[in-house]
């Protein structure tokens, strides 16, 4: 991830790209409960949880893409679009961790990723620095991950899509979490040597 703050071009708040951002949060709680209404006793809504995820997917690259095009990046976007994109992962990993459909280590070792982030980020504060901009590193993983979860939830049936979809769908988490935390490290050792560029001019 980039440390260094880019030019914000516009203060305001109703664009088009954050209003992407804004509707991807709102489906954040909308797939948890379409994820989990069968472990609660109600039919099973993988289909419709799958709509929500591509909107996710398609919002995510339009946001970004809009943004940059129309000068309508924002100080707000730059805070909804990557916490969006962690509430989704996150609220993923918790329904199909849930419905056994990923494997506990597996969540874990995104979650800890996530932890080692928070931990920089309140680094660079302490210190004065902004928080970090996602950069094309950590978009590939997310970008990843996002392939991989609906196909993984698309996995948990039966016949040749099923399987097919086993197949990609652990390609692509294997990829995800490789970049996400190849992205987090090369953060780390970004925050190092702000922290220690500070500590010598100190």
């Amino acid at each position: 991830m980039e440390v260094q703050e880019t030019r914000v071009q516009t203060d305001r708040v109703l664009t088009i790209p954050n209003i992407l951002s804004m509707a991807r949060l709102v489906g954040v709680p909308l797939f948890l409960w379409l994820i989990l209404l069968p472990e609660f006793g109600g039919p099973k809504a993988d289909g419709w949880a799958l709509l929500v995820l591509l909107f996710s997917g398609v919002s995510d690259y339009l946001d970004g893409k809009l943004a940059r095009r129309w000068n309508q990046i924002s100080s707000l976007g730059r805070i909804l679009d990557p916490a969006a994109d962690r509430l989704y992962i996150l609220s993923t990993l918790v329904g199909l961790t849930w419905r056994e459909i990923l494997p506990l280590w597996l969540t874990l070792a995104l979650l800890a990723r996530e932890l080692m982030l928070l931990v920089m980020v309140g680094i660079l504060r302490r210190h004065g620095y902004p928080p970090p901009q996602v950069n094309f590193l950590g978009k590939a993983a997310t970008f990843n991950l996002m392939y991989a979860f609906p196909l993984l939830l698309l996995s948990d049936g039966t016949g040749w899509l099923a399987s097919l979809a086993e197949v990609f769908g652990w390609a692509f988490a294997g990829w995800g979490t490789t970049l996400y935390w190849w992205a987090g490290i090369l953060y780390v050792v970004q925050v190092r040597r702000l922290v220690t560029a500070d500590a010598t001019a100190d």
